[in-house]
């Protein structure tokens, strides 16, 4: 994705306000006052990170950190979320990575994955939408070939991006459908595929097979390929995501996660867990529907507007 915008910490915070709000309600509970940080406090402040989805472990470790710096001396709310902030942030460290497909080989393949309704297809039209603008050549492929409505939005995404598309008639082949777009990709001189894919959980063996078989034809064209495997989470399902990151994680060799519809839950704490959880790195975010609203995970910017706290310059 290209650089954020100024207005994208603005855009973020907005988007995790619900998140940052339940936070912020339950802070405002905790520490009404300045008073010393005791054990019933710190026993509060965890329960309170667990409700957010920050998980147990990620919690305990954050809650114990407080205990190193604060306990017994008084601590206000804005103390409080400063050091959250922080706390998260220190969580998050090193679990941020970089999505660049035009700094690739070329045509850079991007495979696509996770449950339908995640949010796959609308990331995928996002990120054609920001590389057609950068003047790159992109190539989308309608891997799902097994709904007739993913193909459709799809290429809606595609006409709106100003990328070139194909896809085949329901029931075809996914694998070489993607076999034979990549091969014509490398041809004409594209600079990168966007594969989106299937994402039928209730039959999950069938589900992975196909997707190994797509990277299996995928490297008869090009070993490296595909150059990127991005899952993609959609953060309202909350714990249920790190079921998922467990399911794709273990089977398929994800290179980076996108974490969707921050702005629809006041649970957006579930990153933190799910950032841990995965051998992968937590590469993109997205705050709402439009192609902005898409962009490079910053775990500093991000664990300062999760408590709702002002964008600071170090």
């Amino acid at each position: 994705m290209s650089e954020p915008k100024r207005g994208w910490f603005a855009r973020l915070t907005e988007g995790l306000s619900k998140s940052s709000k339940q936070m912020g309600d339950q802070i405002a509970q905790v520490f009404t006052a300045k008073a010393p940080l005791d054990q019933a406090r710190l026993d509060e402040l965890e329960e309170m990170l667990i409700e957010a989805d920050l998980g147990p472990h990620s919690a305990a470790r954050i809650v114990e950190r407080f205990a190193a710096e604060k306990f017994g001396k008084d601590v206000d709310e804005a103390e409080i979320r400063e050091t959250l902030a922080g706390a998260i942030g220190e969580e998050l460290a090193g679990r941020q990575g970089v999505f660049d497909p035009l700094a690739g080989p070329k045509p850079n393949v991007v495979l696509f994955i996770g449950v339908n309704g995640s949010g796959k297809t609308t990331t995928l039209g996002k990120i054609a939408a920001d590389l057609t603008r950068r003047g790159a050549k992109v190539l989308v492929v309608a891997g799902d070939t097994f709904r007739a409505a993913a193909v459709e939005q799809l290429k809606i995404w595609a006409d709106r991006a100003g990328a070139d598309f194909l896809g085949r008639p329901t029931g075809s082949d996914a694998a070489g459908l993607v076999f034979d777009a990549v091969k014509d990709a490398a041809a004409k001189g594209y600079d990168v595929v966007l594969v989106d894919t299937a994402g039928r959980l209730q039959n999950k063996q069938g589900l992975m097979d196909e997707l190994l078989k797509i990277i299996r034809v995928l490297k008869k064209l090009d070993p490296g390929a595909p150059h990127e495997v991005l899952l993609v989470l959609d953060a309202t399902v909350g714990r249920n995501a790190l079921a998922q990151e467990n399911i794709f994680g273990n089977q398929i060799g994800v290179t980076g996660i996108v974490m969707t519809k921050l702005d629809g839950t006041a649970r957006g704490g579930v990153l933190v867990p799910v950032a841990q959880a995965s051998d992968s790195p937590i590469k993109l975010v997205g705050v709402g529907e439009g192609i902005d609203d898409l962009q490079p995970f910053d775990a500093r910017a991000f664990a300062r507007s999760l408590v709702g706290l002002e964008e600071s310059h170090r």
